[in-house]
């Protein structure tokens, strides 16, 4: 049980880092930040004409998309009012490629939440909680390393850091768009960066309160 424990150690602190992440960037994809984000006073504005309320409307219908169970269809159906479509074709296979990544990864965090608190509940009731909660310390802390490093890649050149991601998720150049499409009046590259910059601190957190805490408990316990 003991050998079997450190293995679920060290599973715990190999996942502590998408677990920390994940959680933020939910949080962060929610209407609530487009709310903010488009209020701001230095949010660039959209010189094709969309309003505040514009933005508001269509990002939020667009957030709705990534998480519900509909087809691409919710988005291609929409029309602006003088009856052209909201996205192209070009963006609607971009949102659909989206919308997959944001589903593999909550499937992927729902069954690390699963693992938390079933690991959790076995460790407790075993006399092996040290150990669990050894294993969140550490990953905290090394998310707290990966985080840092992300921040000041964010503070120094973000534009680098952003074509690696979508490099890293999509195919070719799938993910460019002109200045007038639908996607970048919505979600220009401050949506982005304010968006990188806040789920780092988050996560940042919530990393420091595991690499912490977790460990004091473990002490405490002994």
């Amino acid at each position: 049980m003991k050998r079997l424990f450190s293995i679920v150690s060290l599973l715990v602190t190999i996942v502590m880092p998408f677990f920390l992440l994940m959680t933020s960037v939910r949080i962060i994809m929610n209407p609530f930040f487009l709310d903010y984000e488009y209020r701001l006073h230095n949010f660039p504005p959209d010189e094709f004409g969309f309003t505040t309320d514009d933005r508001l409307k269509w990002g939020k219908v667009s957030l709705e998309y990534l998480f519900n169970q509909e087809s691409i269809n919710f988005l291609a159906d929409l029309r602006l009012d003088d009856g052209s479509v909201l996205y192209n074709e070009r963006e609607l296979s971009h949102m659909l490629d989206v919308k997959n990544l944001v589903q593999i990864g909550l499937r992927v965090w729902y069954g690390i939440v699963a693992f938390f608190i079933l690991s959790g509940i076995v460790a407790w009731k075993t006399g092996h909680k040290n150990d669990f909660l050894r294993g969140i310390s550490r990953g905290g802390w090394i998310t707290v390393a990966l985080i840092l490093l992300v921040l000041a890649t964010v503070m120094i050149d973000f534009d680098a850091l952003f074509t690696g991601f979508h490099a890293i998720f999509f195919t070719g150049d799938s993910w460019l768009f002109y200045i007038d499409d639908t996607l970048i009046r919505l979600f220009p590259e401050k949506l982005w960066s304010d968006a990188f910059t806040f789920v780092g601190i988050l996560t940042l957190v919530g990393a420091l309160l595991c690499g912490l805490f977790a460990v004091r408990i473990s002490q405490q316990k002994k």
